[in-house]
């Protein structure tokens, strides 16, 4: 699963930095130990919820989730390319020849954090604590955006179990038994998938997804289930001033967990990884007590704040990336300061979207689609990326992001085009003219034209907001904006209430099958924010599910690119290269693809 982000640059290690970490990745083989340590890091947005099934597929409150519950599997900290292991499970799943049946043994002995919601009582991780963490997903009261991940994969008896709850507005039947998803005994589950889905073990490794929760700590809280997150984790939340700070402390009953060491068949290249793994060795998880998280929306701040020690690492901000690291290396006065650079292209990509059901810019037709195509044409990409984004991404020709299946370095599209010239011949050939001679083109049927774009009110949204409105004068399209906050755009985007939007999605694991899914027709309201729904793109979605990676696959995925790129419900910018800025009291930090649960690795010293 993928986790929705804003709009920005990212960052990952690239190789040039790496060999400048390799001596400051051990700690000190002489420190004064700290009374207690403190991870401090900030947040660009504010967190929506705590509870899996009401996060609005938000990058934030996953994050926060995934230090808390634990799910199944987990990605390997320091392999590339990235693999799969055992996190609460025993071993990895055991998957019938057909590709429909999953089977997860659970390690015993595992125990959730304290809560008044147990009543004093120790209470152990057991099978059905995933088989009812599933469920929440189907309950309807949740109206979970999540939910299409399971639906898609038509675990065999679920749907039916929510339709009635739905049809007699009854609560959902927690205890009715169905084939796809039971708990066989104390410690083992088991999911039956309606079609075979080679990808669906992934969703065991996202925590935001497949973390298991107690029933009755669900109970206990009721509504409130939100802002009182219990797990198995390594750490549980401590303090949370809503919008502004996040406290998690260590889990004082999590197990000892002590990182293995790096595959031989997985060892990445450079100098960071091995560094970090002779750190880890024989240590006990997590190796910090507190970590405090800062909601610091503006990128100014944030910026001074690491600068003056506050943070102990920072994605850098589009607008700060020409100051810390010009040209792609580490500036000299951060250099100085002993701080670290970690770069490299991410697994996501920007975008922005057409809501398909708004009078506008909605529609299948030819002169809805030339609008659309007209906007795109003209809106300037490579301007957007470098002022921005601080140059900090590569053009994207579709939605699927590098280093996730069906990403082709060689495909190209009129999805990374910047011709305004192109755009004005369109409108003019579809009859958006300018009628009143006001300057501003009006609708084929006269009426006015205004295209409206949702957005935040950070400083990065007003640099974006600018260049749309200088792109769109350019053609003769009258364009305003709705400035709003982070988490009234995810639900206003539900309800589907937004004309245009734009935000990022961060890759949740190597399947780059996810980033069709969110045009597919029934996820309609879920990840598919643009409503985009035509039966050619559905039908090519569902074949190539199906199917093994390889170049059928392949083939019928860039079939799907290319029905994007025509219909274009999304205009996708880029995919973002990130910088992180790394305190040199600060050890183990390496940005993992796709796992979001990594704050157990780092330490820190002072």
């Amino acid at each position: 699963m993928k986790r929705r982000r804003l709009l920005q640059g990212a960052a990952a290690s690239a190789l040039a930095a790496e060999a400048a970490f390799a001596a400051a990745a051990s700690p000190p083989s002489v420190a004064a130990p700290t009374p207690r340590k403190t991870l401090r890091i900030a947040f660009p947005a504010p967190e929506s919820s705590f509870d899996p099934t009401q996060t609005n597929s938000d990058l934030y409150s996953s994050t926060i989730i995934a230090q808390i519950l634990e799910a199944p599997l987990a990605y390997d900290y320091l392999a590339r390319p990235v693999r799969l292991v055992p996190q609460t499970a025993a071993a990895l799943p055991e998957v019938s020849a057909d590709g429909r049946t999953i089977t997860v043994r659970l390690q015993p002995g595992i125990f959730f954090a304290d809560d008044p919601a147990f009543k004093g009582r120790k209470r152990e991780l057991v099978a059905q604590d995933y088989v009812y963490a599933i469920k929440r997903f189907y309950d309807p009261q949740y109206n979970s955006s999540d939910l299409y991940l399971f639906e898609t994969a038509k675990l065999l008896g679920l749907s039916a179990v929510r339709e009635r709850s739905v049809k007699t507005r009854q609560p959902f039947d927690y205890d009715a038994e169905v084939e796809g998803l039971r708990a066989l005994d104390r410690y083992t589950f088991r999911l039956v998938l309606g079609e075979a889905n080679p990808r669906f073990v992934y969703l065991l490794a996202d925590p935001a997804i497949a973390g298991a929760v107690a029933r009755e700590v669900v109970e206990f809280y009721g509504k409130d289930i939100g802002a009182h997150p219990v797990g198995t984790g390594a750490f549980r939340l401590k303090s949370w001033r809503r919008a502004s700070r996040i406290v998690l402390e260590r889990n004082p009953g999590y197990r000892r967990v002590v990182y293995e060491g790096i595959p031989a068949d997985a060892a990445p290249e450079g100098a960071l990884a091995q560094p970090i793994a002779r750190s880890l060795a024989g240590r006990a998880l997590p190796l910090v007590d507190e970590v405090q998280v800062d909601i610091v929306e503006e990128s100014q701040p944030r910026w001074l704040s690491f600068l003056n020690g506050s943070y102990h690492w920072l994605a850098v901000p589009g607008d700060f990336v020409k100051l810390a690291a010009p040209g792609g290396e580490l500036a000299p006065f951060l250099k100085k300061k002993g701080v670290r650079l970690q770069r490299s292209l991410q697994p996501g990509m920007s975008m922005s979207f057409f809501f398909m059901e708004h009078p506008l810019v909605g529609g299948y037709t030819p002169e809805k689609v030339a609008l659309r195509r007209a906007i795109g044409l003209a809106f300037d990409g490579p301007r957007y990326i470098e002022q921005v984004l601080g140059g900090q991404a590569m053009l994207a020709q579709s939605t699927i992001p590098p280093f996730t299946s069906g990403f082709d370095a060689a495909y190209r599209s009129e999805m990374s085009s910047f011709d305004p010239a192109r755009a004005q011949a369109l409108l003019d050939l579809h009859g958006y003219v300018d009628r009143d001679g006001d300057g501003w083109r009006e609708q084929p049927d006269g009426r006015p034209l205004e295209l409206v774009m949702a957005s935040m009110g950070s400083q990065r949204d007003r640099l974006s907001n600018e260049l749309w409105k200088r792109s769109m004068d350019r053609i003769g399209l009258k364009m305003s904006f709705d400035v709003s906050t982070w988490p009234e755009l995810l639900k206003k985007s539900r309800a589907g209430t937004l004309m245009m939007w734009g935000y990022s999605w961060s890759a949740g694991s190597p399947d780059g099958g996810f980033f069709l899914g969110i045009a597919y027709g029934p996820n309609a309201s879920e990840s598919n924010d643009p409503r985009f729904k035509l039966d050619a793109f559905d039908r090519l979605y569902e074949r190539q599910m199906r199917l093994p990676d390889g170049p059928e696959r392949e083939a019928l995925i860039r079939q799907a690119k290319d029905l994007l790129t025509a219909y274009l419900p999304y205009k996708v910018h880029g995919h973002g290269i990130a910088n992180d800025l790394v305190q040199p009291w600060t050890q183990n930090y390496w940005r993992h693809p796709f796992m979001r649960d990594i704050w157990r690795f780092v330490d820190v010293q002072g």
